[in-house]
């Protein structure tokens, strides 16, 4: 029998990584891990912990204007201090480094600072060392893409927004996912002139088309400039900014560029093309349900997999991987395939979206008929705030079966909703049993179990 340095070494120290390695250690696995940048990966660094600690500071704004109706009388106008928050988002980003840390050396996992490259199916090299494992994970998620564009090296990318040295007063996003949605509303609602530039005739493709089209109407409501059926042709620098020119022939003048464009798979240098790794199409490293690569001593999970960016996804990706591998199924037991089904998840825009399940398009695709129920409404709060922000709430249900297949919501909070209604929705709970459910008064969550009437069908 081979013997190794190491019955699991992960290459990446994101949150899969960290749960795959924590997990297979409290399996008795030997487990080291490679991280040549920081501990946490894209979403403790600069991803959804900082993105959401800057939606927090960003939705104050909104709340000052608010409390007015209220009876509330600000002493004077409130102003925003752009270092405070970058430089207190620094220092807590800093303390779950450390927790991340702690957590590799309490379930004693070696953690190597560095790059580390595939030398064969068992062996790696980290600053010149060579190491062996029997299984190797590459876990180093995905990079920030820029397009090729005159002026792009103007442009910056999500991992360099949170720590600008000023804050930007005209502020120009590009792109059209959820990332550049977020950073639209999140800098506009800091107070900078905000653009939003898309190529599409609609942002956020593959949501469902109402929930897109409700929140383009209220984004735009809130004051960002939407740009859509656009791209940017050049980026000059000038002496009072950025000179940007669209390709309708529009030209802006910003303080910073930020490309919200996609992010790639981080293979580069990893080795993993001498081995004849096979990739997708879209260069992620294809997977079987076991999370083997083309080479089976070579596992991966998380973004560079090609499957859905999401942290919670990378996590159950994680101990999917430890059950298959280092846990004992001397009983007859078998892990499964992960169920991809039904992943609940939110847009941190303002105001957020929350989804689960299908969109109305795709139930339509699936199913030989549907029901749609939605509920279009200003909240109670703002009946006093005088804000004209609206609420979305909408069910999608197989005709057939009364299950409801899909819920969606545009409103405060709605990923704070949302995640109860995944429960039902993986529960596979019916309309009926919806209606059977009695809501909390008064609440904006209530209209999902008292929504009768049928949209459309």
């Amino acid at each position: 029998m081979a013997s190794y340095d190491y019955d699991l070494f992960v290459i990446g120290a994101g949150s899969g990584g960290v749960r795959a390695a924590r997990t297979a250690a409290a399996n008795g696995a030997r487990v080291g891990v490679a991280e040549d940048r920081y501990l946490g990966g894209t979403c403790v660094n600069v991803g959804c912990v900082p993105k959401k600690l800057y939606s927090y500071a960003a939705h104050f704004h909104d709340a000052f204007e608010d409390s007015a109706g209220f009876g509330w009388t600000l002493p004077q106008a409130p102003s925003f201090d752009w270092a405070t928050l970058r430089d207190n988002k620094v220092a807590e980003i800093s303390r779950l480094n450390g927790i991340y840390g702690r957590l590799l050396d309490n379930a004693g996992v070696t953690l190597i600072n560095g790059r580390a490259k595939v030398v064969d199916a068992h062996t790696l090299e980290i600053g010149g060392e060579r190491i062996s494992a029997e299984k190797i994970l590459v876990a180093v998620g995905g990079w920030p893409w820029i397009p090729p564009f005159e002026g792009s090296d103007l442009a910056i990318s999500s991992n360099q927004v949170f720590d600008l040295e000023r804050f930007p007063e005209r502020f120009l996003v590009l792109g059209g996912g959820y990332i550049a949605v977020e950073f639209a509303s999140i800098f506009n609602g800091l107070g900078a002139d905000t653009h939003l530039v898309y190529r599409g005739d609609l942002f956020l493709r593959g949501f469902d088309q109402e929930v897109r089209q409700f929140t383009r109407d209220e984004m735009a409501k809130k004051g960002v400039n939407l740009h859509f059926e656009a791209n940017i042709e050049r980026i000059r620098q000038v002496d009072s900014g950025l000179e940007v020119t669209l390709t309708n022939g529009e030209q802006l003048e910003v303080d910073a560029v930020l490309s919200a464009t996609g992010r790639r798979p981080h293979l580069e240098g990893l080795g993993l093309d001498a081995l004849g790794v096979v990739l997708n199409d879209d260069g992620t490293l294809k997977v079987n349900e076991r999370f083997e690569t083309s080479v089976p001593s070579i596992l991966a999970i998380g973004d560079v997999t090609g499957g859905p960016e999401l942290t919670p996804v990378a996590l159950a990706e994680a101990m999917h991987l430890v059950a298959h591998h280092f846990v004992d199924h001397s009983d007859g037991s078998t892990p499964g395939a992960l169920d991809y089904d039904d992943i609940a998840t939110a847009v941190f825009c303002h105001p957020n979206i929350g989804t689960v399940g299908l969109s109305e398009e795709e139930a339509r695709a699936r199913y030989s008929a549907i029901r749609v129920y939605s509920a279009d409404f200003r909240p109670m709060k703002h009946t006093l705030s005088g804000s004209d922000e609206r609420c979305l709430m909408k069910l999608i249900v197989d005709d057939e079966s009364d299950r409801v297949v899909g819920a969606h919501m545009v409103g405060e909070e709605a990923g704070e909703i949302i995640q109860g209604l995944a429960i039902a929705v993986r529960a596979r709970l019916t309309k009926s049993d919806f209606d059977a459910t009695v809501g909390i008064h008064p609440t904006a969550a209530e209209e999902f179990v008292t929504m009768r009437s049928v949209t459309r069908r």
